[in-house]
């Protein structure tokens, strides 16, 4: 029997934002599986019920791929794709692979042989790099900085160095409750006509986008605490 197809499905988010989340191939698609690997099984059933899931979710097959499960043998998540069963990847937020642990389960697929079909969906990094106004040819993401002051003061100013010297948007993201600790060490550390792009609360009704330098951020400095943001550099 030939094994399934797995499907990568883009979760909202925020909340409230499932109509900008959806698309109708997404919502038939998901309306074909009846087995899911995720990362979260709340977040998940969640989303399939927003989605306008058909299928009654007591008959679902969902796999947990969440942080007590990681670093575990991958072949219990494949038992029903190499039985031939299509099935969903599913992240917490957003689209799975894509700065997601996810990337394991899909590479795992690849050495398997299983088809791997990525659907449409809201991306954090892409939607902000959109509404940023920066080189969206040349870009890098770099996840999250280091923690210790010293150190995080110094790859700032590193990725202000790269991001003149290559021409290259700089995007990289922090736990929401150290969001203001890290716009406050990037307001220090970076020159004054350096430009910051803050996307916060990206699809939500209170979303923030704006691109500002240095000095004009400095002016009004805005409250990020305990808000999923992503931060952008770059000096042309």
């Amino acid at each position: 029997m030939p094994a399934g197809t797995l499907y990568l499905i883009p979760v909202p988010l925020a909340e409230d934002a499932a109509a900008q989340s959806f698309t109708p191939y997404l919502v038939n698609a998901i309306n074909h599986l009846s087995e899911y690997i995720v990362e979260n099984e709340k977040t998940a059933r969640k989303f399939l019920k927003q989605a306008g899931l058909t299928i009654p979710q007591s008959q679902l097959v969902i796999y947990d791929y969440g942080k007590h499960q990681r670093n575990t043998d991958l072949k219990e998540f494949f038992t029903g794709l190499l039985a031939g069963k299509d099935t969903g990847l599913m992240s917490e937020a957003g689209c799975p692979g894509v700065a997601d642990p996810g990337a394991d389960i899909v590479a795992e697929a690849h050495r398997l042989g299983i088809k791997v079909v990525p659907l449409v969906g809201p991306s954090s990094i892409l939607l902000a790099l959109m509404a940023s106004g920066f080189n969206g040819q040349s870009f890098t993401f770099h996840g999250y900085l280091p923690i210790d002051k010293e150190q995080r003061s110094k790859r700032i100013k590193e990725l202000e160095s790269q991001a003149e010297r290559l021409n290259q948007t700089q995007l990289f993201i922090e736990t929401p409750f150290r969001n203001d600790s890290l716009l406050a060490e990037i307001l220090k550390s970076c020159k004054p006509t350096t430009r910051l792009c803050i996307a916060c609360n990206l699809t939500a009704a209170n979303e923030l986008v704006q691109t500002k330098t240095i000095n004009e951020w400095k002016k009004q400095i805005p409250d990020l605490r305990k808000q999923p943001a992503i931060f952008l550099l770059y000096k042309s």
